[in-house]
């Protein structure tokens, strides 16, 4: 099979879908890799460096779509790249669908086949493509936080590890899940005061436990969420709904009572974000100001630090590619139930539940139409 790696267009994103190892397992299996040149460089990684692992460079980001069989990206394509579409074209990368609705009706109309890493799920729930990129932003949520809360960028001059005689700051986690753990443990590792607010008290308890018992737990509700963000410095929207819209956690009107100068950081913003105030920000212009409350809401968080995340990304996706690359993508998605979960279009259908739900669009069951 060919294998097409564009060059990542969104804006400030350095990342790349594959690292040369990945690239090398893939041709030493038999397959080809064309590779758009110069894709690798905000990761460090050189054109010859891809060719000394076997991939096949070539210029324009026109000739790796009309080459490829299956496109592997990282972040969702743009509208320069929907003339790329073509019916029975498999891209792989994140997509986050549900609240883009120009995309979804893009590849609904060409046919292309889209997996979405992000919806990609074993059996045990867990999440493993979205994992890796999961940790990097729950690490950067606190790092960006505690940038932000410096006066000279605004926020109200805050030192999140206190200091000796001087309480730290305090940090509100929504959500106890990959992100809502990581940015718990850098929190409580720069000495902050840190609760996170879940549904799932087992889930809360066993994150305490893990973190050394450091952290307040408490149950989410309106009434809980606003009582806890009031007095917070830094507050991390971490919650998620695989495919679907995130929820709605905190109203415009609850921003009143926060401290002016505290930041927000919407990791969950891929998703629509879970702040009623939150719209998509850059690593450019990371940030705005409403209600006195300064919000950072940056949708590719990781493109920060493409180094770790295009090695750590690869690890995660390898093995999916490899087994589309090796079967084809309908015998790879019969044969492993966790990649059929990742399938979002197919053939002009949607066949994600929670993106149809959020976008109003008839649901297609895909097991059926492909009598798994």
């Amino acid at each position: 099979m060919i294998i097409g790696i564009p060059r990542e267009i969104k804006e400030a994103e350095n990342r790349v879908a594959m690292v040369p190892a990945g690239v090398s397992t893939l041709v030493e299996a038999g397959h080809q890799v064309c590779v758009e040149q110069g894709a690798g460089l905000g990761s460090g990684i050189s054109d010859d460096d891809f060719r000394a692992a076997g991939a096949r460079i070539v210029v324009g980001a026109e000739q790796v779509w009309l080459q490829a069989e299956i496109v592997v990206k990282v972040k969702e394509p743009l509208v320069s790249e929907y003339r790329f579409f073509r019916s029975g074209l498999v891209i792989f990368t994140y997509l986050h669908l549900a609240t883009l609705r120009e995309l979804t009706a893009e590849l609904l109309k060409s046919g292309v086949r889209a997996l979405a890493y992000e919806t990609v799920q074993l059996p045990d729930g867990s999440l493993p493509m979205l994992v890796p990129m999961s940790e990097v932003a729950g690490k950067l949520a606190v790092q960006a936080g505690a940038r932000f809360l410096e006066k000279e960028n605004g926020g109200r001059g805050v030192l999140l590890g206190g200091v000796t005689g001087v309480a730290p700051g305090r940090v509100v986690i929504l959500g106890s899940g990959t992100v809502g753990r990581n940015s718990a443990a850098v929190a409580l590792g720069m000495g902050a005061e840190v609760a996170v607010v879940a549904r799932n008290p087992a889930k809360m308890a066993r994150l305490a436990e893990d973190l050394g018992g450091g952290i307040r737990t408490v149950v989410s509700s309106p009434e809980n969420i606003a009582s806890e963000i009031n007095s917070a410095d830094l507050v991390i929207g971490a919650v998620l709904v695989p495919g679907g819209r995130a929820p709605l956690l905190v109203t415009r009107e609850m921003l009143d009572d926060m401290q002016p100068g505290s930041v927000i950081v919407d990791v969950a913003i891929d998703q629509g974000g879970c702040f009623e105030t939150s719209r998509p920000t850059t690593h450019r212009q990371p940030v705005f100001t409403e209600a006195g409350i300064i919000h950072y809401c940056v949708a590719n968080m990781p493109g920060a630090v493409p180094r770790t995340a295009t090695h750590a990304l690869t690890a995660a996706t390898l093995p999916f590619i490899g087994a589309i690359a090796a079967w084809g993508v309908e015998r790879a998605i019969r044969e492993d139930p966790a990649l059929l979960m990742g399938v979002n279009t197919w053939d002009g259908l949607m066949v994600n539940r929670p993106t149809a739900r959020a976008q109003g669009l008839e649901y297609n069951e895909l097991s059926g139409l492909l009598e798994v």
